[in-house]
Order: structure tokens, then C-alpha cells, then sequence
């Protein structure tokens, strides 16, 4: 299987533009063919580009709309499937394209949704304005983004959490992020409480009333919907705060983790993502990530 050629080489980037990788050379395609050759129905296009890690599908779909994608020499159309042969080739306007798309970094407040908005509360996208661009961002001059269209979450804190939260109009480096098989780790910080054998709450020293067979069981050994989690890594940092390193996501899984061993989370912030850290952004702000800044 033959991608696209690699096209020359783009002009610069602005720091704030994180530049795409293309795709991989036609010899590393075919070489990842010939190892998991591919059905005679052939793969669909978005999900062939997809695989070959040179867009996310969303990305594809647009691509194939606007004509940006040939198969043999022919303008490609959508839900058309590439064979095996076939020469896959994409236009140097999708990657100048893909090269503008931004990505932020928000310290999102408790009390916004990650994505849409929902049951009357704000999305996060609502904070992205010049009024709550963070005064120490090198790239403080770059006003916000005309539009934003087109950013989603790479990795979404509930309504209740607070911390990190990337937005981002690369689908690739979402798909990164938060892919079925990314090993990007993800850190945050959970403040517990627990009842205990009087049926009160406790709030403080919690650590004293959690037995050690608690925590071995958050770090491996529970499963959410029927299906077991992922080993994480979970310890003390403060006698009534966790700190949790996972490298999956499900919904609500720290809370509802928590419940399974008699805990209750009162408090909790998302403070790193892969090799990105919260830092010293302030809730409700906002910045730009730069070029150099990897996952």
C-alpha cells in the first residue's frame, strides 16, 4: 500500500501553529501492509488516512470534500476505499491547512462542561476571549481566534473537575491524546473522603482510615461497565489527597473508581497530560500551545 509522497517542505510556522508530520514513505506502507495485509474490500479512505496517522477522520472527510485527495490520479470521493496498490496521494493545500489549526491550553473552572453546552451550563470554549487571555503567554500578542470553529477536547474533565484541558482544531493530535491506543499518561490530583464505622464523614487524615488494600485495588483489579481499567498508578500526597496517573479515560472513572473502595471525591484537578503540565495558568485562562511543546 502506497500514501501519499512526501511533500516539499512547508515555509515556516507561527510558535502558536504546531506543524503536521506527514504521512509515512510509501516503503514503510507497504511494509506495514505486508504485515497486516488488508481485506479485498479495501479500507475507506478517512479511516486509511486516519490509520497512516497523516489526519483524524473528521480532518479526511473534509480533505475528500474539498478535493484535496487523489487515488490513482483521480479526485477521491467520500466513502470511497483505497485497494491494495493503490496510490494515495494528498494536496500540499490540505497541509498548509492543517498547519494553521491552533491548540489551547485551559485551566477550566469547576461549573463548565468540557464539549457542548449542556443542561444550561457554559462550554469552555465560552472562556476563550481576549479578556481571559493569561498575561504570561509568549504569544500574548496573538489576540484569540477569530472563530472557533472546529476546536473540540482532547480529553474531557466533568462539570465537578477543574485543571487542564486542551482544545484543539488538530484532530491528530487529539487522536494522540485520547485514542484507543494512545499511551499518553494523564495526571490529577483528588482530594477523598470516606465514612467511617459511625457513619460520619471524615474530612481529615483520611489516609489513616483507608487500609492499604484500598489502594491496590484502585491500582489495578476494578472494572467500570464490565470491563476491567487499565493498571494506574495511585498514592498519597497529603493525607486527605490522592494523586492519580492514568493512561485511559472513561467517564467519571476516578469518581466512580473511588466509590468501588468506599471512598468520595470532593475535589478534583486534571494538573498534567503526557509531558504538558498545568503550571502556573490561572482557572479560567487561557493559552496558546507552542511548536516545541510535545505530549
Amino acid at each position: 500500500m502506497r500514501p501519499e509522497t512526501r511533500p516539499a517542505a512547508a515555509k515556516a510556522h507561527p510558535p502558536q501553529q504546531r506543524p503536521a508530520p506527514s504521512c509515512p514513505t510509501a516503503q514503510q506502507q507497504a511494509a506495514a501492509a505486508a504485515s497486516a495485509p488488508q481485506a479485498s474490500s479495501g479500507t475507506r479512505l478517512n479511516k486509511y488516512l486516519a490509520d497512516a496517522q497523516c489526519c483524524s477522520r473528521r480532518e479526511a472527510d473534509a480533505w475528500i470534500e474539498r478535493g484535496w485527495v487523489r487515488i490513482n490520479g483521480q479526485v477521491a470521493h467520500m466513502g470511497q476505499r483505497v485497494q491494495p496498490g493503490d496510490q494515495v496521494d494528498v494536496a500540499l493545500a490540505a497541509r498548509r491547512h492543517q498547519a494553521q489549526q491552533l491548540s489551547i491550553a485551559l485551566h477550566k473552572p469547576v461549573g463548565y462542561v468540557s464539549g457542548q453546552a449542556e443542561d444550561g451550563y457554559l462550554p469552555a470554549l465560552s472562556l476563550i476571549t481576549d479578556a481571559n487571555h493569561w498575561e504570561h503567554d509568549p504569544q500574548r500578542r496573538q489576540r484569540a481566534p477569530r472563530s472557533l470553529k472546529g476546536f473540540a477536547p482532547a480529553g474531557r474533565l466533568d462539570i465537578d473537575s477543574t485543571g487542564l484541558l486542551i482544545l484543539t482544531q488538530d484532530g491528530r493530535l487529539a487522536r494522540h491524546i485520547i485514542g484507543e491506543h494512545s499511551t499518553v499518561d494523564k495526571e490529577y490530583l483528588v482530594r477523598v473522603r470516606c465514612i467511617g464505622p459511625d457513619g460520619q464523614g471524615i474530612d481529615s487524615n483520611v489516609q489513616a482510615h483507608v487500609p492499604e488494600a484500598a489502594l491496590q485495588r484502585l491500582r489495578h483489579g476494578l472494572e467500570l461497565d464490565g470491563v476491567a481499567l487499565q493498571p494506574a498508578q495511585v498514592e498519597w500526597q497529603n493525607p486527605e489527597q490522592l494523586r492519580f496517573v492514568l493512561r485511559e479515560g472513561r467517564k467519571r472513572q476516578i469518581r466512580r473508581m473511588c466509590e468501588q473502595v468506599g471512598l468520595q471525591v470532593s475535589a478534583l484537578k486534571r494538573v498534567r497530560i503526557g509531558r504538558l503540565a498545568l503550571g502556573q495558568l490561572p482557572p479560567g485562562q487561557w493559552r496558546y500551545l507552542e511548536q516545541d511543546e510535545l505530549f
